[in-house]
């Protein structure tokens, strides 16, 4: 409601101004393409065959006769032939060319606009490189056959220049006219092809950022409810199990601070599905500490133990892949093994990355794919570019092993819970 209201003048200035648009004849043509060809074919056989009426029909001689005969339909058809100028512009180009020859051999000096329409139309609906070429190809044609004629006395001077210039005059003007239309009609052709270009690519990126950014969700929540639920689940048969009050009290304690905690992180996370006026945390949940991931299994009677050696500083994406592995590692080394006798999860910082494992003796089996913990493990190893394996290992033991680089950035394509998109 506010945003109408605020929008100062300056803001207005900067918006972009769209063009006036065309007039009410220019869109009648534009919608009317045949009428307006209609028209131009009509008004260039009229200035065409009235120069043409004066010829001389009685002239003597068969070549006189002949022009007098083929003159008027040359130019009738060169006229008709300006139809398909949107289609096949050099169809009338070479046509006019025709044309003009033709005229070298008349008894008195005429000309036809042919050449301007024609020189136009090829510029605007080939391309401008063949407008310039067919131009300069029909003005030396003329030359070629005016000289040879005007040296012989075949025709007059006159003619012979009158043709020459009449080629070059309106073939330049339609030449010239026809490549700035025409290149303007290209470029916004092209302007409007890049903007259809970009609408598909946005949508296109805006997919992916809400797959990418449901698939982050999905791995944080699979990650919160997993393990918080299999140690409630396991600190509630612990205290339906015992016959000791105090120790099925303190079961039923730490189970309640497990769910309290996982609620707490649940809203925390989705905090930044909110909007900015809503009162949830915006921030998300901060990495996940290994202690604390062992210290929970340790109070729901399981055996783990944590052990990590050496110190380096890891950048906020790669802790939380940190944490997030060794929570899922000993939630389903509590889920699948849970007649281990020890369930280890260690830490290893080495130059350069740091390795986590976590080893059981309590699982055996193929390794599983179909769950979401490994498909989410793999996902965010990647994210911070990688790698994590699950499968057997010696002794009959069961081993979850990641190596993650410390000097590398995140994948900026999928956004961590630490710097939401």
């Amino acid at each position: 409601m506010t945003s109408t209201r605020s929008r100062s003048p300056l803001r207005e200035e900067e918006e972009l101004r769209l063009p006036r648009p065309p007039g009410v004849l220019r869109r009648f043509w534009a919608r009317h393409p045949v009428i307006a060809d209609v028209l131009i074919t009509l008004i260039c056989l009229a200035l065409s065959l009235l120069p043409a009426a004066p010829f001389d029909r009685t002239a003597e001689g068969p070549l006189a006769l002949a022009f007098a005969v083929v003159a008027p339909i040359a130019i009738i058809a060169a006229c008709v032939s300006l139809m398909w100028r949107r289609i096949a512009p050099l169809v009338p180009f070479v046509a006019a060319g025709s044309v003009e020859v033709l005229l070298l051999f008349a008894d008195q000096p005429t000309g036809t606009p042919l050449t301007l329409v024609t020189c136009y139309s090829l510029a605007v609906y080939r391309s401008s490189r063949v407008a310039w070429i067919g131009f300069g190809i029909m003005v030396a044609a003329i030359v070629a056959v005016a000289a040879p004629l005007v040296l012989t006395g075949a025709t007059s001077m006159q003619i012979g220049l009158n043709t020459g210039l009449t080629v070059l005059i309106f073939g330049l003007i339609g030449t010239l006219i026809g490549v700035n239309v025409g290149g303007r009609k290209r470029y916004i052709a092209a302007v409007i092809d890049r903007s259809r270009q970009l609408l598909v690519e946005r949508d296109q990126q805006a997919q992916l950022a809400a797959a990418s950014e449901r698939a982050r969700i999905a791995r944080e929540m699979h990650d919160i409810v997993s393990h918080s639920l299999t140690v409630i689940v396991a600190l509630s048969e612990g205290a339906a199990a015992t016959s000791d009050r105090d120790q099925a009290a303190a079961a039923s304690t730490a189970a309640a601070t497990t769910a309290r905690a996982a609620l707490t992180e649940m809203r925390a996370m989705l905090g930044v599905l909110r909007d900015a006026e809503a009162t949830a945390p915006l921030a998300p949940a901060a990495p996940v500490d290994p202690r604390e991931t062992v210290a929970i299994a340790q109070r729901a009677g399981f055996p783990v133990t944590l052990t990590e050696s050496g110190t380096a500083a890891l950048s906020p994406a790669v802790a939380h892949a940190v944490g997030r592995i060794v929570q899922e590692g000993v939630t389903n080394a509590m889920r699948h093994a849970p007649s281990a006798s020890s369930i280890a999860a260690r830490i290893i910082h080495a130059p350069g990355s740091v390795v986590v494992e976590i080893v059981n003796d309590g699982a055996s089996g193929a390794v599983g794919t179909a769950g979401f913990g490994l498909r989410g493990l793999a996902e965010r190893a990647a994210h911070v570019q990688g790698t994590v394996v699950s499968e057997p290992a010696a002794g009959g033991r069961w081993m979850l092993r990641a190596e993650l680089p410390v000097d590398q950035t995140p994948d900026p394509v999928e956004p961590t819970a630490e710097e939401p998109s």
